[in-house]
This record gives C-alpha cells, sequence and structure tokens, in this order.
C-alpha cells in the first residue's frame, strides 16, 4: 500500500518498511567511513561501549558508512547478515568492490570475482546502497573500454555503482567528458574525493605533524558533477573544525541543488584524526538543515543527544 509522505511503505510478507520507499524517502544520508574505532567510546558512543556494539550503536547515529572493510578483506555470508540484523531498515551500507577486483589489473578479468561479491552483498537486502568501485592510480583513461565493458557487464538492477578514479589523466577535458559522458549514459555514479581541506593549509605552511604522518588520500582535482541519480561524496575534512566551515558551507549548497533535483545524495565524512569525524559531519548535517531548499533527513545521532548547536553557524 502506499505510504504517507515521510513515511516508509510496509512489505506485506515481511510487515517491514520497505527498501523502495525509504530509498526514496531519505534522499540524504550522512555517514563516517568506519564504525569500529574505539576511540570513539566516551564520545559518540556510550563509555564502556563493547566493540560487539560497535555497529548498533553507529546505526543508532548514522544513516550510512562507507564499507571501507570490503576492500581489504571479503567478509563471510554470516558477518554480511550480521551487518543488517544489527542496522536498521533505513540505514545503507555503500561497500567497496574489493582491492582484488580493482586493483590487479584490468576490470574484466575480475568481473567473475565482482559479480561474486555482489551476490554476497545480496544479504545485506534492504541496507544494501550503492557499491563503490574505487580505481588505483593506475588506472588510466587508456583503460576506459576495460571500464566500460566492466559497466555493462555490472547487473545495476541488483545495485548500482559508483566509480571514483584517481590517475591524474581522467581529470584532464578530453578524458573527464569522455568519462561523464560514459557513466550519464550508463546511470553510472561519479564517487567525489574532495582532499582539498588536507592540502591547502599544507600549501600554508599549517598542518600538524600528525595529520602528515596520518595522510593516505591522494590529491586529485574535484569535479563536482552528476552522472547518476545518486551521488556520492567522500569529504577528506581537516581535523580542526573550523578549518572545515567554507568548505561544508559550499557543499550544503550543491548538496541543497542535488537534493532540490530529485537526486540522492550520500555524504561520507572522513578525517586524518577519525576521532573528530562525528563531529564535523554533526555540523555538515545542521550546516544543510540550515540552508536547504527542501527537508533534511534528520540525524538519528541529534535524537541521543542535545540538539546540536546553531550558534556556530551564525
Amino acid at each position: 500500500m502506499h505510504g504517507h509522505k515521510g513515511r516508509p511503505t510496509t512489505d506485506e510478507r515481511t510487515g517491514q518498511p520497505s527498501a523502495g520507499q525509504y530509498q526514496k524517502d531519505l534522499s540524504f544520508r550522512l555517514g563516517l567511513a568506519v564504525w569500529a574505532f574505539k576511540d570513539w567510546v566516551g564520545n559518540f558512543y556510550p563509555a564502556k561501549s563493547q566493540a560487539t556494539n560497535f555497529l548498533r550503536l553507529y546505526g543508532e547515529r548514522m544513516l550510512a558508512v562507507e564499507g571501507n572493510t570490503t576492500f581489504y578483506s571479503v567478509p563471510s555470508q554470516d558477518i554480511v547478515k550480521r551487518w543488517a540484523s544489527n542496522t536498521p531498515p533505513e540505514f545503507r551500507f555503500c561497500p567497496k568492490l574489493p582491492r582484488a577486483v580493482t586493483h590487479e589489473g584490468p576490470l574484466m578479468a575480475h568481473l567473475p570475482a565482482a559479480l561474486s561479491f555482489l551476490e554476497l552483498m545480496q544479504g545485506l537486502g534492504d541496507r544494501l546502497g550503492p557499491v563503490m568501485a574505487q580505481l588505483p592510480p593506475s588506472y588510466s583513461p587508456a583503460a576506459i573500454q576495460d571500464l566500460e565493458n566492466f559497466l555493462k557487464a555490472w547487473p545495476r538492477s541488483s545495485a548500482p555503482i559508483a566509480v571514483e578514479v584517481r590517475h591524474l589523466d581522467w581529470f584532464a577535458q578530453g578524458p573527464m567528458a569522455e568519462l561523464n559522458a560514459l557513466l550519464s549514459d550508463l546511470g553510472v555514479g561519479r564517487v567525489l574525493l574532495d582532499t582539498r581541506p588536507m592540502y591547502a593549509w599544507e600549501e600554508e605552511g599549517d598542518v600538524d605533524p600528525q595529520l602528515r604522518s596520518n595522510r593516505r588520500k591522494p590529491k586529485v582535482p574535484l569535479q563536482v558533477v552528476a552522472t547518476a541519480d545518486f551521488v556520492i561524496v567522500r569529504y577528506i575534512s581537516h581535523p580542526r573544525l573550523r578549518r572545515n566551515h567554507d568548505y561544508l558551507a559550499l557543499w550544503a549548497s550543491q548538496v541543497g541543488d542535488w537534493l532540490a533535483q530529485g537526486k540522492q545524495v550520500y555524504f561520507f565524512v572522513h578525517c586524518p584524526m577519525e576521532e573528530e569525524s562525528p563531529e564535523i559531519a554533526r555540523y555538515f548535517q545542521a550546516t544543510l538543515e540550515a540552508s536547504a531548499p527542501v527537508n533534511i533527513p534528520p540525524l538519528p545521532w541529534n535524537g541521543l543527544i542535545d540538539p546540536p548547536s546553531q550558534l556556530a553557524l551564525f
């Protein structure tokens, strides 16, 4: 049956909210890169929280998570089902294809492994969001035919897929236009990696040694483009909240525009000092709520704590 605006419909077989309606209702999902981070205990997670409860606690606070763990290790079926059972219906995982698929030569050579991974991820059920294909710096525009063949072979009806490129030649005008046209034609997303907050302060000679030592993200140009009906942003923040303000204000404006166009946006906040990520994400939620032309789904975390201070925004 049809749900009222803002409410999920119900699956008649299970009595649970249907995935499609949640996908439609929650146009914006905010999340972090990981859920298993012990230094969040006592702030983002309650004091004395146990590691076995981290995912459940995370799902009570955020609406999505970037599935970095699947890039390094393919989980068992039981673990995947456990992930689903420990998160609420509106939650989404955006898993990365394993590096054995994306980082070991042509993608088509690993198509069977990619399809096997997708089948495994079906165990997430309603909680499966777009799958991310993070391509290595060695994967250049010379391989675009391989990329096209792979994306055409990907069953996008089973899960949307989004591509992140890191070879600098992809950002030249010709290859960039060719890539965006390919992705747009196929309805494949672009993963937008924004590392500017880290590198801008380095150019000013104001980078913490710890920030430098923990840096792993590449310095690639940011191209703000939507090639599908959904967008994934990976925002690599500076550990000091105030140094993200200007960047996040611009992102709030852009995300608001996308949402007004009917696109679905996943926004993931990373930080070289991961203990700072939750508060930076929470600040972005407040910034977006204050400026967006459409209603923003509430951040579950804000229902568990005192409302975020709006004074920092004005």
